[in-house]
């Protein structure tokens, strides 16, 4: 874990709106190493979109400085932060963002379309993968609308790592979710985190949620309020075998 996947330098981040300055930044540092589980906690108006807007390649900063697996990013032009974003970051939104007439696997296809290097059937079978990293191999011909939204978050979650980022970055990727269902989709990231090393940075305002992590950074008023190794994390696994079966999900 000697590879630092983020570095974060000072970073601000300001916007002026009509006569006022909003400082929604005021100098954050910190770095995550190669396969971390990290999640990013704050409250409305914290910091925490627009730090993840940043972290993203979405937004540059006003100040400071950002390395995504060595790139500085406010060095780069818009093309070559698309470019970043599409090679190194696997997104996983609270919406799910799938397309809804589209199957399964069409939809874990999708980042690889931007990629020439990537022929057709090369794309169908790193999708194919994918798809039974999150366990929905047997659903792959499903559409959105055939599916669970918790098995929507799984095909969002293979769509992440179809491209093999970097990083998964998940915004309130539990959000949309009931208790039981939220329990697998972290089930899920902590064994991708466990068996594949993979660097997750989950963005939450649970802290339920966040103690499946093991590492919680909490944001207040664009300051990092507390920055926090959780030595015996949950597992999610656990959790979710100690529900009660009469629970009706």
């Amino acid at each position: 874990m000697s590879k630092k996947i983020l570095e974060i330098k000072e970073l601000k981040r300001e916007f002026v709106m009509g006569s006022e300055t909003v400082h929604a930044l005021r100098g954050i540092s910190f770095d995550v190493q190669a396969g971390e589980f990290v999640t990013i906690m704050g409250s409305s108006g914290s910091g925490k979109t627009t730090l993840l807007n940043i972290l993203g390649c979405l937004d540059k900063p006003s100040i400071g400085d950002y390395f995504l697996d060595g790139v500085s990013v406010k060095t780069l032009s818009r093309d070559e932060l698309a470019q970043l974003r599409n090679h190194k970051i696997g997104f996983v939104f609270q919406a799910y963002n799938l397309l809804p007439r589209t199957t399964a696997l069409e939809n874990v296809e999708l980042p690889l379309l931007y990629n020439k290097d990537v022929s057709a059937s090369e794309r169908r079978e790193r999708a194919i993968h994918a798809l039974e990293q999150v366990k929905l191999a047997d659903r792959h011909d499903h559409t959105p609308s055939q599916l669970s939204g918790g098995q929507q978050q799984r095909v969002a979650i293979a769509r992440a790592l179809v491209n093999e980022p970097v990083m998964i970055l998940a915004d309130e990727a539990t959000g949309n979710l009931d208790s039981r269902t939220s329990y697998e989709i972290m089930a899920l990231m902590q064994e991708l985190n466990a068996t594949q090393g993979k660097t997750i940075v989950f963005v939450t305002h649970e802290p339920d949620i966040a103690s499946f992590s093991s590492r919680t950074i909490q944001l207040r008023d664009g300051r990092i309020q507390k920055d926090t190794k959780i030595e015996v994390k949950r597992s999610a696994k656990e959790v979710l075998e100690n529900l009660p079966a009469t629970d009706d999900y």
